[in-house]
Protein backbone atom coordinates (compact mmCIF):
# COMPACT_ATOMS: atom_id res chain seq x y z
CA UNK A 1 0.00 0.00 0.00
CA UNK A 2 1.13 3.61 -0.67
CA UNK A 3 1.79 6.13 1.72
CA UNK A 4 1.06 9.75 1.76
CA UNK A 5 2.07 12.46 4.59
CA UNK A 6 -0.42 15.55 4.92
CA UNK A 7 1.87 18.28 6.34
CA UNK A 8 -0.83 21.36 7.52
CA UNK A 9 -0.09 24.48 9.19
CA UNK A 10 0.93 28.17 8.86
CA UNK A 11 -1.82 31.17 8.26
CA UNK A 12 -5.70 29.84 9.19
CA UNK A 13 -7.59 32.22 6.46
CA UNK A 14 -6.24 29.06 3.69
CA UNK A 15 -7.81 26.69 6.18
CA UNK A 16 -5.31 24.28 6.02
CA UNK A 17 -6.64 21.65 9.01
CA UNK A 18 -10.13 21.88 7.15
CA UNK A 19 -8.79 20.99 3.33
CA UNK A 20 -6.64 18.68 5.13
CA UNK A 21 -9.79 16.77 6.38
CA UNK A 22 -11.40 17.48 2.87
CA UNK A 23 -8.78 16.02 0.83
CA UNK A 24 -7.50 13.10 3.06
CA UNK A 25 -10.46 10.98 2.43
CA UNK A 26 -9.98 11.32 -0.94
CA UNK A 27 -6.65 9.90 -1.00
CA UNK A 28 -7.07 7.35 1.83
CA UNK A 29 -10.12 5.98 -0.79
CA UNK A 30 -7.20 5.74 -3.82
CA UNK A 31 -5.47 3.27 -2.03
CA UNK A 32 -2.88 5.28 0.56
CA UNK A 33 -2.03 4.68 3.87
CA UNK A 34 -2.14 8.36 5.17
CA UNK A 35 -0.56 10.02 8.36
CA UNK A 36 -1.07 13.87 9.29
CA UNK A 37 1.24 15.89 10.91
CA UNK A 38 0.63 19.87 12.21
CA UNK A 39 4.22 20.31 12.41
CA UNK A 40 6.99 21.41 9.97
CA UNK A 41 9.04 19.03 12.45
CA UNK A 42 7.54 16.48 10.32
CA UNK A 43 10.49 17.38 7.62
CA UNK A 44 13.19 16.73 10.50
CA UNK A 45 13.12 12.54 10.65
CA UNK A 46 14.65 11.80 7.43
CA UNK A 47 14.50 8.27 7.54
CA UNK A 48 10.93 8.36 7.74
CA UNK A 49 10.30 10.69 5.15
CA UNK A 50 11.91 8.15 2.67
CA UNK A 51 9.15 6.07 3.72
CA UNK A 52 6.42 7.75 1.97
CA UNK A 53 5.20 7.86 -1.39
CA UNK A 54 4.07 11.50 -1.41
CA UNK A 55 4.18 14.65 0.82
CA UNK A 56 1.42 16.91 0.87
CA UNK A 57 2.13 20.25 2.32
CA UNK A 58 -0.66 22.73 3.63
CA UNK A 59 0.90 25.42 5.05
CA UNK A 60 0.68 29.34 3.61
CA UNK A 61 3.46 31.48 4.79
CA UNK A 62 5.70 30.94 7.97
CA UNK A 63 9.26 30.32 8.27
CA UNK A 64 10.78 27.15 7.65
CA UNK A 65 14.15 26.17 9.20
CA UNK A 66 17.29 25.25 7.59
CA UNK A 67 17.35 21.75 8.88
CA UNK A 68 13.09 20.91 7.76
CA UNK A 69 13.73 22.33 4.48
CA UNK A 70 16.98 20.14 3.72
CA UNK A 71 14.82 17.32 5.50
CA UNK A 72 11.65 18.10 2.83
CA UNK A 73 14.33 18.94 -0.19
CA UNK A 74 16.56 15.62 0.09
CA UNK A 75 13.57 13.43 0.53
CA UNK A 76 12.09 14.85 -2.59
CA UNK A 77 15.03 14.77 -4.63
CA UNK A 78 15.61 11.34 -3.72
CA UNK A 79 11.94 10.21 -5.26
CA UNK A 80 9.54 11.21 -2.70
CA UNK A 81 6.83 12.87 -4.85
CA UNK A 82 5.34 16.30 -3.54
CA UNK A 83 1.86 17.41 -4.79
CA UNK A 84 -0.15 20.27 -3.13
CA UNK A 85 -2.34 23.23 -3.89
CA UNK A 86 -3.42 27.02 -3.93
CA UNK A 87 -1.17 29.12 -1.43
CA UNK A 88 -0.49 26.30 1.25
CA UNK A 89 2.05 24.67 -1.85
CA UNK A 90 2.16 28.07 -3.76
CA UNK A 91 2.35 30.43 -1.16
CA UNK A 92 4.88 29.33 1.48
CA UNK A 93 8.08 29.82 3.03
CA UNK A 94 8.22 33.59 0.78
CA UNK A 95 12.27 33.93 1.82
CA UNK A 96 12.95 30.52 0.71
CA UNK A 97 13.85 30.98 -3.18
CA UNK A 98 14.69 27.01 -3.25
CA UNK A 99 11.61 25.96 -2.24
CA UNK A 100 10.04 28.35 -4.84
CA UNK A 101 12.13 26.60 -7.34
CA UNK A 102 10.77 23.11 -6.18
CA UNK A 103 7.49 24.02 -6.58
CA UNK A 104 7.71 25.94 -9.98
CA UNK A 105 5.88 29.33 -9.18
CA UNK A 106 5.07 31.60 -6.40
CA UNK A 107 1.90 33.73 -5.78
CA UNK A 108 1.93 37.19 -6.23
CA UNK A 109 -1.15 38.51 -6.53
CA UNK A 110 -5.46 37.47 -6.52
CA UNK A 111 -7.13 40.31 -8.78
CA UNK A 112 -10.23 41.24 -7.41
CA UNK A 113 -10.09 39.03 -4.94
CA UNK A 114 -12.62 36.06 -4.83
CA UNK A 115 -13.98 36.00 -8.65
CA UNK A 116 -15.80 33.57 -10.74
CA UNK A 117 -13.46 32.30 -13.74
CA UNK A 118 -13.08 29.34 -16.16
CA UNK A 119 -10.25 26.46 -16.24
CA UNK A 120 -8.86 25.93 -19.31
CA UNK A 121 -7.66 21.84 -19.81
CA UNK A 122 -4.86 22.33 -22.07
CA UNK A 123 -3.49 18.64 -22.31
CA UNK A 124 -6.31 16.06 -22.37
CA UNK A 125 -4.57 13.15 -22.79
CA UNK A 126 -2.74 13.12 -19.27
CA UNK A 127 -3.60 11.07 -16.89
CA UNK A 128 -4.24 14.14 -14.05
CA UNK A 129 -6.77 16.20 -16.51
CA UNK A 130 -8.24 13.08 -18.81
CA UNK A 131 -11.94 13.19 -19.14
CA UNK A 132 -12.04 16.90 -17.16
CA UNK A 133 -13.71 19.28 -19.17
CA UNK A 134 -13.39 23.01 -18.87
CA UNK A 135 -15.04 24.31 -15.94
CA UNK A 136 -15.79 27.45 -13.75
CA UNK A 137 -15.12 28.27 -10.20
CA UNK A 138 -15.75 31.01 -8.24
CA UNK A 139 -12.80 31.50 -5.83
CA UNK A 140 -9.67 33.10 -6.09
CA UNK A 141 -7.72 33.61 -9.36
CA UNK A 142 -3.92 32.99 -8.91
CA UNK A 143 -1.42 35.13 -10.49
CA UNK A 144 2.14 33.58 -9.82
CA UNK A 145 5.40 33.67 -11.10
CA UNK A 146 5.82 30.68 -12.91
CA UNK A 147 8.83 28.67 -14.01
CA UNK A 148 9.22 27.70 -17.40
CA UNK A 149 9.96 24.64 -17.69
CA UNK A 150 6.54 23.61 -16.36
CA UNK A 151 4.75 20.88 -17.81
CA UNK A 152 1.20 22.85 -17.62
CA UNK A 153 -1.74 20.82 -17.83
CA UNK A 154 -4.72 23.57 -17.58
CA UNK A 155 -4.57 27.29 -17.20
CA UNK A 156 -7.15 30.02 -17.00
CA UNK A 157 -7.50 33.96 -18.28
CA UNK A 158 -6.95 36.34 -15.97
CA UNK A 159 -9.58 38.74 -15.99
CA UNK A 160 -8.79 42.14 -17.88
CA UNK A 161 -11.19 43.94 -15.31
CA UNK A 162 -8.92 43.45 -13.05
CA UNK A 163 -5.35 43.95 -14.71
CA UNK A 164 -6.01 45.95 -17.66
CA UNK A 165 -2.13 46.81 -18.21
CA UNK A 166 -2.12 42.93 -19.18
CA UNK A 167 -4.78 42.00 -21.38
CA UNK A 168 -4.89 38.24 -22.74
CA UNK A 169 -2.52 37.29 -19.80
CA UNK A 170 -2.71 33.22 -19.90
CA UNK A 171 -2.19 31.90 -16.56
CA UNK A 172 -1.16 28.24 -15.48
CA UNK A 173 -3.55 26.24 -12.53
CA UNK A 174 -2.22 22.97 -13.02
CA UNK A 175 1.45 21.80 -13.48
CA UNK A 176 3.83 19.35 -12.99
CA UNK A 177 7.60 19.10 -13.13
CA UNK A 178 10.52 17.23 -11.58
CA UNK A 179 12.82 18.15 -8.78
CA UNK A 180 15.80 15.71 -9.46
CA UNK A 181 14.21 12.44 -9.15
CA UNK A 182 10.80 13.53 -7.39
CA UNK A 183 7.62 14.37 -9.05
CA UNK A 184 6.02 17.56 -8.25
CA UNK A 185 2.24 18.23 -8.78
CA UNK A 186 0.94 22.00 -8.00
CA UNK A 187 -2.81 23.28 -8.63
CA UNK A 188 -3.66 26.91 -7.88
CA UNK A 189 -6.97 25.64 -6.90
CA UNK A 190 -8.10 25.41 -3.54
CA UNK A 191 -8.47 28.83 -1.74
CA UNK A 192 -10.85 27.06 0.94
CA UNK A 193 -12.36 23.79 1.53
CA UNK A 194 -16.06 24.86 0.02
CA UNK A 195 -13.38 25.15 -2.86
CA UNK A 196 -12.96 20.70 -3.22
CA UNK A 197 -17.12 20.38 -3.43
CA UNK A 198 -16.26 21.88 -6.77
CA UNK A 199 -15.67 17.54 -8.26
CA UNK A 200 -13.13 18.94 -10.77
CA UNK A 201 -11.23 20.54 -8.08
CA UNK A 202 -11.19 17.52 -5.70
CA UNK A 203 -10.67 15.37 -8.97
CA UNK A 204 -7.62 16.41 -10.30
CA UNK A 205 -5.46 17.25 -7.28
CA UNK A 206 -6.43 13.48 -6.22
CA UNK A 207 -5.06 12.52 -9.72
CA UNK A 208 -1.82 15.09 -9.30
CA UNK A 209 -1.34 13.17 -5.73
CA UNK A 210 -1.36 10.00 -7.18
CA UNK A 211 1.33 11.03 -10.39
CA UNK A 212 3.20 12.13 -7.79
CA UNK A 213 3.40 8.66 -6.12
CA UNK A 214 4.50 7.00 -8.94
Amino acid sequence: MKSALFVWGGWDGHEPKQCTDAVAPAVEAAGFKVDIADTLDAYLDTEKLQTYNVIIPIWTMGEISGDQWSGLSEAVKGGVGVAGWHGGMGDAFRNNTDYQFMVGGQWVAHPGGCVEYEVNIKRTDDPITQGIKDFKISSEQYYKHVDPSNEVLASTMIKVEHCPWIPRCEMPVLWKRMWEKGRVFYSSLGHCAADFEVPEVLETIKRGIVWASA
